[in-house]
């Protein structure tokens, strides 16, 4: 069973910079794929990025290319997002998971943390 624990989100404005942390404890952090989501008021969760087993693979929605950058470090079994560049669009919840498969990002089964508020203003 893994646990995640999101932190880091906050109030900034348009155009600043946060940095979202998810500690994982209770599981093989190493041995997971790891994405953050987002859920703005009233709409459905979307996908943010992504990060492969080891650290090799990054994925990116195109909202969020070249201003966000997925990292994780295994040995404090941490995941970060660096937010650059902020938008106000980018406001929401920013949840992190877990999955066995980078394939499997994002589903139902996976662990999930309870969230970090992101806002943005102009």
């Amino acid at each position: 069973q893994v646990q995640l624990v999101e932190s880091g989100g906050g109030l900034v404005q348009a155009g600043g910079s946060l940095r979202l942390s998810c500690a994982a404890s209770g599981g093989t952090f190493s041995a997971y794929a790891m994405g953050w989501f987002r859920q703005a008021p009233g709409k459905d969760r979307e996908f943010v990025a992504a990060i492969s087993v080891g650290g090799s693979s990054t994925y990116y929605t195109d909202a969020v290319k070249g201003r966000f950058t997925i990292s994780r470090d295994d040995v404090s079994t941490t995941l970060y997002l660096q937010m650059d560049s902020l938008k106000s669009e980018d406001t929401a919840v920013y949840y992190c998971a877990a999955s066995r498969t980078y394939s499997g990002l994002g589903a139902r089964n996976n662990y999930w943390g309870q969230g970090t508020q992101v806002t943005v203003t102009l």
